[in-house]
């Protein structure tokens, strides 16, 4: 028996003893293309030399030092990279342990801009539904997870809710694609003014959002809107790219391709590629001045903040990328990956929407194509897709309660940077057998 708490307290996962690449190997044998890089954090795939000549080196020199004693050459190198190839504007980094504790330092650093500034009034966050922003009260209290929510929400704040831009079912049938993100644009504003524009914090949203509603990118000028509309009510604007971030999409920062600039942006997964634990919050020199100049202090800090392992590890990784011109191949392999899942999936009377950019791409399943009616939370479709993809030997990270927290299913793909053409083809042809296999399954039960 386990004396682990694991995530299913009900049956003990299977035993990685090793990886290499693309694929982890299990203790029986077995070998797994791993099609979601965990949770979209193996972008550099497992055991990449250059990643582990780093870590090595800089665990002979000094693999810790608290961070209200010292800090570290490696990670004052990581913050100069980030910050040399970050969008214009964001000039300051602040490192924690992973993508959680990423947004609860921004909404605390929010926060204390505001009070530095003198205007401590601003006391409340907006996010979006079918959002998810981390594990931690302040983290889950923005994001609209539902189930995530449910059980602890005496716990959190209050936070004002809008829709996700979500264009596949919520884009009314007589609305242009513009028509429809200026209605988005709208019910932002209209929730601005309900809580009281001086009373508001920042915005909270996923560039594209990741694992709640299955890599749903905005339609083109959604956040030109939110920009315009945060500047004119002082609000800042918090970009969350903890899973979508640091080259998932095609470029290092996936609101470069949306031509408007966060006032704080969270990172995490892609930063250390799962080597070590790391994240970061990348912030305007404006936020941190306040509190410079001010109370001299960020009122925060956690044991490992900039520990010099994950920066080494989360500098290594970088560097192969930019090295290896891995950007480019993310939105070349990103497109032969789109065509197959088109081909492969796009005529499957139970495939309603394929969607993402670069190596990141959700498959949302539906009963009914032209109705877009979801499959019975009960026949728990996402979980017998991971079952039949495991089985046979594809990794990749379905979830439920794609349209409200409760009804919905989807499949989430984010692959390696390294992954070949032949791999997407891999990929492709067992992930489609996964889901006929599940279907299969479902449609058995339901007669």
């Amino acid at each position: 028996m386990s004396k682990i708490i694991h995530r299913s307290l009900r049956s003990l996962p299977s035993t990685a003893v090793a990886a290499r690449g693309i694929e982890i190997f299990d203790n029986q044998g077995r070998r797994y293309i791993d099609a979601s890089g965990g949770a979209a954090v193996s972008c550099l795939g497992h055991g990449h030399p250059d990643v582990l000549a780093a870590m090595h080196a800089q665990v002979d020199s000094i693999p810790y030092a608290h961070t209200s004693f010292f800090t570290t050459d490696i990670s004052e190198e990581l913050a100069e990279h980030l910050i040399k190839h970050a969008p214009a504007g964001l000039d300051e980094v602040y490192f924690v342990s992973g993508g959680s504790e990423a947004v609860e330092a921004a909404l605390k650093l929010a926060r204390q801009y505001f009070v530095e500034i003198g205007e401590p009034q601003r006391t409340t966050f907006v996010g979006r539904r079918q959002s998810y922003h981390g594990n931690t009260l302040g983290a889950l209290a923005v994001g609209g997870n539902e189930w995530r929510r449910n059980q602890f929400s005496p716990l959190l704040m209050d936070v004002g809710r809008v829709a996700p831009c979500y264009e596949y079912r919520d884009r009314l049938a007589a609305e242009s694609q513009d028509q429809y993100t200026s209605r988005l644009i709208a019910e932002l504003e209209s929730k601005f003014l309900e809580i009281g524009p001086e009373k508001v914090i920042a915005f909270v949203a996923e560039t594209v959002v990741g694992a709640t509603a299955g890599a749903l990118p905005p339609t083109p000028g959604y956040f030109a809107g939110v920009r315009e509309l945060c500047d004119r009510h002082g609000i800042l604007f918090i970009a969350d790219e903890v899973m979508c971030g640091m080259g998932r999409t095609g470029t290092l920062h996936a609101i470069e391709q949306e031509g408007v600039v966060p006032d704080l942006l969270t990172v995490a997964k892609g930063l250390g590629g799962g080597y070590q634990p790391i994240g970061a919050v990348l912030a305007k020199s404006k936020i941190v001045d306040a509190l410079r100049h001010g109370s001299g202090i960020f009122q925060h800090g956690h044991t490992y903040i900039g520990h010099p392992m994950a920066a080494a590890a989360a500098l290594a990784v970088q560097r192969v990328i930019q090295r290896d011109g891995l950007l480019q191949k993310v939105e070349d392999r990103g497109a032969l990956f789109r065509r197959l899942l088109l081909e492969r999936l796009g005529n499957n009377e139970h495939v309603g929407d394929i969607r993402g950019r670069g190596l990141f791409w959700g498959v949302e399943l539906v009963r009914d194509r032209q109705t877009k009616a979801a499959f019975s939370p009960d026949a728990r479709l996402h979980a017998r897709i991971k079952a039949r993809a495991m089985a046979n030997g594809l990794l990749v990270y379905p979830s439920s309660g794609t349209i409200d927290g409760a009804n919905g299913d989807h499949v989430l793909l984010a692959p390696p940077f390294i992954v070949s053409e032949s791999e997407i083809e891999r990929i492709t042809e067992l992930l489609s057998l996964s889901i006929v296999e599940a279907l299969y399954e479902v449609n058995q039960g339901a007669e």
